[in-house]
């Protein structure tokens, strides 16, 4: 096995299979380093079940969804009220747009076929595809997973748009203490690279630097000396709205890809990263 991430200190600041990516890390001679940086999804059923019930009423010009696993659960709350098929019938005469392949996936397993579908699995390559379509007093309807979309929805009022969200699930926050070490480890350069693996762990991160101070020197570190890694292109679009200007990603979005990917750049530092 290459010994491509030899005595570097790799975080992972997901909460899932944590197991699995520490011991590819240590295939490749790296330490792994956990951070997560996650938090827990809490299961909104009284706001979910508000909306459902004000959208199969009044209905809606336009339906986006931006998560396969959010669409997934939004269907799960719907079975739950009862309001399947009110759903299914509601969104099935609106227009429909769709963010990522998985999300595509599952809207053509229950017989949908969205009109707009992004170039690259981001909100910025959805916001594109959007662009040609009027929004003047239509009624958009936002599917979210665990955090807000500010990119589109203020697309969509810059557009005429009247928007309205629903949120399946609310993502809580991860322990301070947790975030505050791994701030301070990017800032002094004491760890080689930082590997996420969903936005939601960037967005995370950033908010409580921002809010205690760290946020010039977290960036400054990342462009300089620790290396940012995401698993995907809309997670490494999350960086780059930060300000990150190094970001190394995988061409297949998989979190194994995306070590043996860091581990090939440590044996060749000169590969090009997304800038």
């Amino acid at each position: 096995m290459a010994r491509g991430l030899d005595g570097k200190r790799i975080v992972i600041t997901g909460s899932r299979k944590l197991s699995e990516l520490s011991a590819i890390i240590e295939k490749h001679e790296g330490i792994p380093v956990i951070r997560p940086q996650q938090g827990t999804l809490l299961l909104a059923e009284n706001e979910v079940e508000r909306d459902l019930l004000n959208l199969v009423e009044s209905g809606t010009d336009w339906m986006i969804f931006t998560t396969g696993t959010g669409l997934e659960a939004l269907l799960q709350q719907a079975e739950r009220i009862g309001v399947t098929q009110s759903l299914l019938t509601v969104v099935k005469q609106s227009k429909v747009a769709a963010r990522g392949y998985k999300t595509f996936a599952m809207l053509k397993k229950i017989g949908i076929k969205p009109i707009v579908i992004d170039d690259d699995g981001t909100t910025q390559g959805l916001i594109r595809e959007l662009q040609s379509y009027a929004f003047e007093g239509q009624g958009v309807t936002i599917q979210l997973h665990g955090e807000p979309m500010p990119l589109l929805v203020a697309f969509l009022k810059n557009k005429g748009a009247a928007t309205r969200t629903l949120l399946p699930y609310k993502h809580i926050a991860p322990d301070d203490k947790v975030s505050r070490q791994l701030c301070q480890e990017i800032m002094d350069g004491s760890v080689d690279a930082v590997c996420f693996t969903t936005a939601v762990q960037v967005r995370y991160l950033y908010d409580f630097a921002k809010k205690n101070g760290y946020y010039p020197r977290i960036n400054e570190s990342f462009n300089m000396k620790v290396l940012a890694t995401a698993v995907g292109r809309v997670t490494a679009e999350a960086l780059k709205e930060e300000g990150v200007r190094r970001v190394l990603t995988p061409e297949t979005e998989r979190m194994g890809a995306m070590i043996v990917e860091l581990s090939h750049y440590y044996q060749n530092p000169s590969t090009d990263i997304q800038q």
